[in-house]
């Protein structure tokens, strides 16, 4: 998780000598360099001094350290009656390789922050990725081993959350081997590393099997009004609430809304590794909790609610909304209102809940 650090200090330090130190001449307020970065997407002047503050920064994305690199490799940035950001197809060579320069320390100052981020594990692993085997009713020709053009990945449930999350996975554990199976394929020793659970209960009974050993506060049910997925049930004050997701049509053909599930628990067959769950109603709710801590542009902020919400606790869970648009599923920003629907532990002190 992205938490407060020595190196995390660092980057503000550096950041906030770039725009007072770099071109003294200039003052440069925090107002004025965030309006400059403004013109290719809000930023408010209260976000950056979040990035120079020397006492509890927040982490910036990587993109938008690569416009500080961008800005401050040429002083032509600071040309005009306000300072602007240039495209990089407007740099000269000199002022090219200024930037290249600048974007590899900064980007390497965030990489000293994030090195522990939530997808990266400190021990020797190995990491399992248990994906749902879709039922042979609900595979193509492509599924079918004898076909020509076999493709393993037809066969899966959840293969875009799969895919997505094995793929980032590999990059933030280079030497460690992390490898995706179905459950029929999984023994004994897959499920005592680390082991990830892509998908739901019903094509997957070894998410049913590990969630149930964890006691986790949430459940999926079959509702008699929902044939596409199983609902979520979590107690609420005492009483179970159920979260279903949202319809464009009142057919209930058309998906607006699903519920996704992000939890971490010590894993039930092994305390010192772990046990993360990415769960759905539906597929686009799985890949909704894969993509919040995947994502380019919001999962920094999204691990920054994590450690802020839950702290050094061990375990966690969180109910989220998955917004469906123009059948694309949107990455779950879980400080915006109303996409976190119940987490737990509701206490942010709440020491080790192995």
């Amino acid at each position: 998780m992205a938490v407060v650090s020595p190196e995390a200090q660092r980057l503000a330090r550096r950041l906030r000598q770039l725009r007072v130190d770099h071109w003294p001449d200039a003052r440069l307020t925090q107002a004025k360099l965030a309006k400059a970065f403004d013109a290719e997407e809000a930023l408010q002047p209260a976000t950056v001094s979040s990035w120079e503050s020397a006492t509890v920064p927040k982490l910036p994305p990587r993109y938008r350290l690569q416009a500080y690199a961008r800005f401050f490799a040429t002083e032509r940035s600071l040309d005009g009656s306000s300072p602007k950001l240039l495209p990089l197809k407007e740099l000269t060579p000199h002022e090219l390789d200024n930037y290249k320069k600048l974007e590899m320390e900064l980007l390497g100052l965030r990489s000293s922050v994030v090195a522990e981020g939530f997808w990266h594990f400190t021990d020797d692993g190995p990491v399992t990725l248990v994906c749902a085997q879709l039922p042979t009713d609900q595979t193509g020709p492509l599924a079918e081993p004898a076909n020509p053009n076999y493709t393993e990945l037809h066969g899966y449930a959840d293969a875009d959350a799969l895919i997505e999350l094995h793929g980032h996975i590999r990059a933030e554990n280079p030497n460690m081997t992390v490898h995706f199976m179905t459950p029929s394929e999984v023994d004994h020793d897959d499920l005592t590393g680390h082991v990830i659970l892509v998908g739901g209960v019903v094509w997957n009974d070894v998410t049913g099997r590990l969630s149930n050993m964890a006691r986790l506060p949430v459940r999926q049910i079959t509702g008699a009004e929902l044939e596409s997925g199983d609902i979520f049930v979590a107690e609420v004050d005492g009483d179970d609430k159920q979260f279903w997701p949202e319809w464009a049509d009142s057919e209930k053909k058309l998906l607006s809304g699903d519920v996704g599930l992000l939890a971490r628990v010590p894993n039930p067959l092994n305390a010192s590794r772990t046990l993360t769950i990415c769960n759905g109603i539906h597929s686009r709710g799985v890949y909704g909790a894969v993509r919040a801590l995947t994502d380019t542009h919001l999962r920094d902020a999204n691990e920054r609610y994590i450690a802020a919400n839950f702290g050094d606790a061990r375990s966690f869970a969180i109910l989220m909304s998955v917004e469906v648009i123009r059948n694309r599923t949107m990455t779950p920003d879980f400080s915006t209102n109303g996409v976190v629907l119940y987490q737990w532990p509701q206490d942010t002190e709440a020491s080790d809940l192995a």
